[in-house]
């Protein structure tokens, strides 16, 4: 049976399915959202343009790529695969959770700006790659470059701006050492085989940071490690020279090396300030629009995907917070409070006795305050699209 995944090797969220599918060995063919089936068949059943999509064999529509994980891994069958992307023990699964959400939402400042800011390297290679993304023909360098005007301001909704670039270099830069420190040890992110953790990371660390001229040079030159673990994350061959006889075990929830730690820490200066700003923000948000229909996001243009004000509601689509010292703006999108709910639902369903620990570990590594975040309304999926729930009774 062969699926069909409608994504590019230039998308960050393409990656993270990608990575997945092969890392399993499932068999798919990748088309381009161009494609004439895509654009006229697919784009009509989820509403927007936006990938990756993948449709099954029996036709069955497949938007996000945690929902592609989730539908091998939570649907029929699950269990059957070489190995699962969830970890069974509870304070694992949320570290993975975490990095989940870290890996696609927290390392876009990165992704973003080593992109879009480095044109000497790069943009020969975005033009050739976003080549591939438009209908067959209609590609051009002068609609590339107006297009590339666009995505350079949606960098700065992330937080890409004058004053941050230096900042944002030398934080990346201690990822890659800390990333780099964790791999001598360990394959992938939890120990012998990767989980939703590392395919949450691999999502900017292939299309933006590894395969982007300026980045990967970085990579290759200051941490080849990490670069040896995109490798693995996107073959399904075996790649594990430096670790012979590793038997693809986890690591011990109760003995947890420093490394990991230490990467838990960078997430708690990086990206908690943020996330905890977008909560705050997301709730006064809601607070003020009692009227937005469950089931909806309220939004004029259902398919955007960040919070807005005007046209009936109250409050602004941005959050500002301290990052390294500094003050920084960014966009608000539900998407990334339905990614952290997985951590809570599943953190919900542990013993007692496993809530504390995962807290008590949560808290060796700065990251308590993420087990509390919580919007006043869940973002759920519906149709393809983020909207919200039922409010408080």
């Amino acid at each position: 049976m062969t699926y069909t995944l409608y994504g590019a090797p230039v998308s960050l969220y393409t990656g993270k399915a990608r990575s997945y599918l092969r890392r399993q060995g499932i068999d798919f063919v990748e088309l381009a959202p161009g494609c004439d089936r895509y654009l006229k068949e697919i784009v009509p059943q989820i509403g927007r343009w936006i990938i990756p999509v993948m449709e099954t064999p029996d036709g069955e529509i497949v938007q996000d790529g945690a929902d592609i994980i989730d539908h091998f891994e939570k649907g029929p069958g699950r269990g059957l695969r070489a190995f699962e992307s969830y970890p069974d023990d509870p304070t694992l699964l949320a570290i993975s959770h975490v990095f989940e959400v870290f890996g696609g939402e927290g390392l876009l400042r990165p992704a973003m700006h080593y992109r879009w800011n480095f044109d000497d390297q790069n943009l020969s290679f975005l033009n050739a790659e976003f080549s591939v993304v438009v209908p067959p023909g209609s590609h051009d360098e002068e609609g590339f470059l107006h297009n590339s005007g666009r995505m350079r301001k949606a960098a700065v909704a992330f937080g890409v701006v004058p004053e941050s670039m230096e900042l944002i270099e030398a934080a990346f830069e201690e990822f890659l050492d800390l990333f780099s420190a964790h791999l001598e040890q360990h394959p992938y992110l939890l120990g012998g085989r990767p989980t939703i953790g590392d395919f949450g990371l691999i999502a900017a660390l292939w299309a933006h940071l590894y395969r982007d001229p300026a980045p990967a040079m970085l990579i290759k030159q200051r941490a080849p490690r990490v670069g040896r673990w995109v490798d693995r994350m996107t073959t399904s061959e075996p790649y594990l020279h430096e670790f012979p006889g590793h038997d693809g075990s986890l690591v011990d929830a109760a003995a947890l090396p420093e490394t990991l730690l230490d990467l838990m820490r960078f997430v708690s200066v990086e990206y908690l300030p943020e996330l905890v700003a977008h909560v705050e923000t997301a709730n006064e948000f809601l607070a003020a629009n009692p009227q937005i229909e469950p089931g909806t996001n309220g939004l004029e243009r259902p398919g955007d995907r960040g919070l807005q004000g005007g046209r009936g509601l109250v409050g602004r689509g941005t959050a500002t917070f301290t990052w390294r010292g500094m003050e920084l703006t960014t966009g608000v999108m539900p998407y990334r409070f339905w990614l952290m709910q997985k951590l809570h639902d599943d953190l919900t369903m542990a013993s007692p006795d496993a809530q504390t620990h995962t807290r008590e570990v949560f808290g060796s590594g700065g990251l308590e305050p993420w087990l509390d975040l919580r919007t006043i309304r869940r973002v759920e999926r519906v149709n393809n699209l983020e909207v919200w729930g039922p409010g408080e009774k």
